[in-house]
């Protein structure tokens, strides 16, 4: 039983970035992929009606996005990317043109916790933040700013 394990935790260390190098850095969007659909427009309409009709969000005054279609648009017309090896992944607006996105390059880096997880949140131009989530301890270095690849936290 404990080789199994052993075995299966070998399979399964060269997965993790934080595996592979104690330095991880803000992918490459050059080669990041779209992987999931951007939504009709017909269909943010109907989730529009559906979304902004439930009573819970009106009790909890979560309704600031109902008051106008371009707000629940820009909130809800996004598509989820992944950097090329699948470590990184965003959810990007629709209208925002693929090459822009793989055009884009690193500007910043932050590490936020999120309960146990950590998170590495790459950031792009336009707003668009790329994030790794993690168990693992990381610490941004150098500065939150930096340019494309200089752009890296170490992880352990």
């Amino acid at each position: 039983m404990k080789t199994s394990l052993l075995l299966l935790a070998l399979l399964v260390a060269p997965l993790s970035p934080a595996a592979l190098a104690a330095t991880v850095a803000c992918p490459d969007l050059a080669t990041a992929v779209q992987v999931g659909a951007c939504p009709a427009e017909e269909e943010l309409k109907y989730t529009f009606t559906g979304y902004c009709s439930d009573d819970a969000k009106a009790y909890k005054g979560e309704t600031d996005v109902c008051t106008d279609y371009r707000r629940y648009r820009k909130l809800k017309n996004v598509a989820l990317w992944e950097s090329a090896d699948g470590f990184f992944n965003a959810y990007v607006s629709c209208d925002l043109p693929p090459a822009s996105v793989k055009a884009a390059k690193a500007s910043g880096v932050r590490v936020a916790k999120q309960g146990k997880m950590t998170l590495l949140v790459c950031s792009y131009a336009e707003g668009v933040n790329f994030t790794w989530r993690t168990r693992v301890e990381c610490k941004v270095d150098g500065g939150a700013d930096c340019t494309g690849a200089a752009c890296k936290a170490s992880c352990n």
